[in-house]
């Protein structure tokens, strides 16, 4: 027979909501749910009031890192107390209360185990500033070695961007704006848009036109209804068209490169 664990979770209603870990830290998307913020937003969201928030650090008030979702890697954030708390004031309503209330729980234990440190003995005293010395040498080198890693990464991405040839054209450029849209937090329907847009603008072209005119042709040849419904997409028109196909190709590597690089 197989043996079970039993395993208690000690830890209160929110702070298991909230998936708090040892250090009393929480992650973006569990606070975003937690507070009950729009679907479908949060990178949108974390854009804004994570990595490109002038009065946060990376590495002191958050660390980001990926996650499978659904089999897609996307991006999450670890986040202190005292940076999840500034974050629950852009809720609203009770849970964003509780949020707020934990949180200051969380810093004033942290103040509580500073004013403790200092009734150790003088001897004890020395050897904490080193042990935090050492600590903080190796997360700094931590945070060098993540950084080179990244750079590795954005490098190996960029080269498959723009080197792999790319065999089923169309397939490749519908998975490959899926993953834009996952990754920028772009609506799907709204980043398709954008992209034919630019091509627009960039081929002196009108796409609507191109569509009506290759519909008419093809009803006039006697086509079926589901002949001239899959060859008159708009991807479809960008496809037949070389040239409005390289414009366009390039345009979805660009946006491939500045947000899945």
């Amino acid at each position: 027979m197989n043996k079970m664990t039993n395993y208690i979770d000690m830890r209160t209603p929110i702070e298991i909501a909230l998936d708090i870990d040892s250090e009393g830290m929480t992650t973006a998307r569990k606070l975003y749910d937690f507070l009950g913020l729009a679907q479908g937003q949060f990178s949108r969201w974390a854009k804004a009031n994570i990595t490109d928030n002038g009065f946060a650090t990376e590495n002191e008030d958050w660390w980001g890192f990926d996650i499978d979702v659904e089999g897609n890697v996307v991006k999450d954030y670890r986040l202190t107390a005292h940076f999840a708390k500034k974050l629950s004031v852009k809720g609203n309503g009770e849970k964003a209360e509780q949020a707020r209330e934990y949180f200051t729980t969380v810093e004033e234990r942290v103040k509580q185990k500073a004013i403790d440190m200092s009734q150790l003995s003088p001897e004890l005293q020395m050897f904490n500033k080193i042990f935090q010395s050492v600590a903080q040498q190796q997360i700094e080198q931590k945070r060098q070695a993540d950084k080179i890693d990244k750079v590795e990464t954005t490098v190996q991405n960029m080269k498959e961007i723009f080197t792999e040839p790319i065999a089923d054209w169309k397939a490749e450029i519908n998975a490959r704006v899926r993953e834009i849209s996952i990754k920028s937090g772009i609506e799907y329907r709204e980043l398709w848009s954008k992209l034919y847009g630019e091509l627009e603008v960039t081929a002196h072209t009108n796409l609507s036109r191109l569509q009506q005119n290759k519909i008419k042709r093809m009803e006039r040849a006697g086509n079926t209804k589901a002949a001239i419904q899959s060859e008159t997409t708009k991807l479809a028109i960008i496809f037949a068209k070389p040239k409005h196909k390289a414009i366009f190709e390039h345009i979805v590597k660009m946006y491939a490169m500045r947000y899945c690089a």
